[in-house]
């Protein structure tokens, strides 16, 4: 049996990996900042899936956060075989309209703790010869989307070039980018999504499933709905001036709930 360190397991994306790879035999390590939801989740996958849940409650936008999970990932007693790099925020606003503050936390969470984990939990993982680590990015990577699109740019390109520099070592990396995901991502950015057409959105449990299949045939890059593979190869034929006023436009209809 082998275990999964999920960030920002609690709610949405994270909360469908947990579920998935509890169901398929996997014990857990549940990363959030909330312990009465960690709790709650670890008693609900342990009773349902009798796997072992381990908790840990950490702020990623804080170093004390970033080090208490990098000190589990490089557990070697109780290794971590796979990584979700989950945890993730976005910021509502133009640029300017959002303090400073709160961009520079979204690189420490997005960046700076990805950076951070994935180095952690590699070392650990070419050591024993196998592993795994999946990052979750965005399709806001491939188009100028400000501090948000940015990070995750960041995250896709760190990702793949890790990829390749693992590639003998038996450690599998991967960048995941979804579209729209019905989570709790938007409410707790402010974002109202009432003008999103449904046929944009996706499910969290068929995202996780085409990802899962997507990291076991090593590829390094996934965008896991015919859908949006569409939208990304549409988006390279349009120069890169027009795209930036197209998604900023878009990006801006989605106002307060």
């Amino acid at each position: 049996m082998t275990t999964a360190l999920i960030t920002g397991s609690t709610a949405g994306i994270g909360a469908a990996f947990a579920r998935r790879l509890a169901a398929d035999g996997h014990d857990l390590v549940l990363v959030a900042r909330d312990i009465e939801r960690l709790r709650e989740q670890a008693t609900e996958l342990h009773d349902r899936h009798g796997i072992e849940a381990e908790v840990l409650t950490a702020d990623l936008a804080t170093d004390a956060g970033i080090e208490a999970v990098a000190a589990r990932l490089g557990d070697r007693r109780n290794p971590v075989d796979l990584l979700i790099n989950n945890a993730g925020f976005g910021n509502k606003g133009r640029f300017l309209e959002v303090p400073v503050a709160d961009e520079l936390t979204m690189l420490k969470v997005h960046c700076e703790a990805v950076l951070r984990l994935t180095a952690a939990a590699t070392e650990s993982m070419r050591a024993r010869g196998r592993g795994g680590v999946v990052n979750v990015a965005s399709v806001a990577a491939f188009v100028p989307r400000g501090t948000y699109g940015a990070s995750k740019a960041w995250v896709v390109q760190f990702t793949q070039g890790v990829a390749k520099d693992l590639a003998d070592s038996g450690v599998r990396l991967m960048a995941l980018c979804p579209g729209f995901v019905r989570t709790e991502f938007h409410e707790r950015a402010g974002m109202g999504t009432d003008n999103i057409p449904n046929w944009m959105w996706l499910d969290a449990d068929k995202l996780v499933a085409a990802a899962l299949a997507d990291l076991s045939r090593g590829k390094s890059l996934s965008i896991p709905d015919p859908r949006y593979k569409a939208l990304m190869g549409a988006a390279k034929l349009v120069p890169r001036g027009m795209l930036g006023g197209i998604s900023s436009r878009t990006g801006r209809k989605y106002g307060p709930r």
